[in-house]
C-alpha cells in the first residue's frame, strides 16, 4: 500500500477546545398564515366542465333560434295531431 506524502501542515484537532455558539442573531422566520381551501381541485374541475357544457348548449340553442326566426319559422306553425 502506498504511503501518503508528508505535508508541512499540522493536523486539525476537532475534538479539543471550547465550542462557541454563533454570535449572529437572526430573527425567526415569519409564521405563514394557513390558507383554507374552500373547494377541492377535482370539484372545481367538475364545476368548470359542467359550466362549459351548459354554456355550449345555450349557445347552440341561441344559434338555432336565431336561424329559425331569420327564416320566418315559428312554433305556432307546427300542428300536433294526436
Amino acid at each position: 500500500m502506498a504511503v501518503p506524502l508528508p505535508t508541512s501542515k499540522q493536523p486539525v484537532a476537532l475534538g479539543e477546545g471550547n465550542v462557541r455558539a454563533s454570535r449572529i442573531r437572526r430573527a425567526p422566520p415569519p409564521v405563514a398564515e394557513r390558507q383554507t381551501v374552500l373547494v377541492s381541485r377535482s370539484e372545481r374541475d367538475r364545476n368548470a366542465v359542467l359550466l362549459g357544457i351548459v354554456m355550449s348548449a345555450l349557445a347552440v340553442i341561441a344559434i338555432l333560434v336565431g336561424f329559425a326566426s331569420y327564416s320566418g319559422w315559428t312554433p305556432r306553425e307546427v300542428v300536433a295531431r294526436i
